[in-house]
């Protein structure tokens, strides 16, 4: 049973954004299961993506083609099977402002800590860092956030809303339109946080904090390499999206593992137990 006397994920997602004495490591989960070995190794906040883990149950694209309630019936499960709060993808809603508004009262009743939505248009989703992205009118954008916050404000006040802006590499974009953007969607739609998708340089990050009061997250874009926590923390950024990183390694690590087992039959197995002696998840 769960521990009603317990503050929600929302509340505690919230005071881990409220914090300001180190970054907030926000790591992407593969599955419900992973999750919990995420938790164990203290983890303290995660992102269900459709690319990672939509990805992964159904090996679908990340073109908005899972729906909503896809969504949430895995995003639940991962968010029932763990203390820290999970932050749901959104992707652009799912529909009008009446998807929206079902969207986030679902994700709440799932357990949900909070949910990411972008300002791509619903008909032309395209996967981060693809080419030919587009962006929905930045009212349009406003608009769909405004529904989000409407209806969180009905059941979970805390419940976190993420704008996501792709505007910095879209064909209808530039490097002038983030700033304006991020700047709305916090101020004129209300959401709690705000993220960068695709900066091309520090200093692009660093023109886009000085110019943005509010939350603020970077994805890794076209910069070279992901920042480091400590450079997340000079450039006044208290969150660092490393979403990727779980599942790239359980990638890579079971590609390793199978090609060694097909060039060495069972013999691969016997040297991955004497590589990982004493993980707690390897049974001999």
């Amino acid at each position: 049973m769960p521990d009603r006397a317990a503050p929600r994920a929302s509340t505690r997602l919230r005071s881990l954004l409220a914090r300001d004495d180190r970054v907030l490591a926000v790591l992407g989960t593969p599955n419900a299961f992973h999750a919990q070995i995420m938790e164990a190794a203290g983890c303290e906040a995660a992102f269900v993506g459709t690319g990672i883990t939509g990805g992964n149950y159904t090996a679908f694209p990340d073109t908005g083609v899972l729906s909503a309630a896809e969504c949430v019936q895995f995003g639940g499960y991962i968010a029932r099977a763990v203390s820290f709060p999970v932050i749901l993808d959104g992707d652009t809603g799912h529909g009008g402002a009446p998807a929206v508004r079902r969207l986030v009262h679902d994700c709440i009743r799932a357990g949900l800590a909070g949910i990411r939505i972008d300002d791509q248009p619903i008909e032309a989703k395209r996967a981060t860092q693809t080419p030919g992205i587009e962006v929905v009118a930045r009212e349009a954008a406003v608009d769909r956030y405004r529904a989000a916050v409407s209806a969180r404000d009905e059941h979970d006040p805390d419940f976190v809303l993420m704008a996501q802006c792709y505007a910095r590499d879209a064909t209808n974009g530039g490097m002038h339109a983030p700033v304006e953007r991020l700047n709305a969607y916090w101020t004129l739609g209300g959401v709690d946080w705000v993220q960068f998708e695709s900066p091309h340089s520090v200093d692009e990050v660093r023109q886009v904090r000085a110019a943005v009061t509010g939350t603020l997250s970077v994805m890794q874009g076209k910069l070279p390499k992901p920042l480091t926590l400590a450079e997340h923390w000079a450039l006044g950024l208290r969150i660092a999206w490393y979403t990727f990183l779980p599942d790239q390694v359980l990638k890579a690590t079971s590609w390793n593992f199978l090609r060694d087992f097909k060039s060495r039959d069972i013999d691969a197995w016997t040297a991955f137990q004497a590589a990982h002696a004493g993980n707690p998840y390897l049974r001999s």
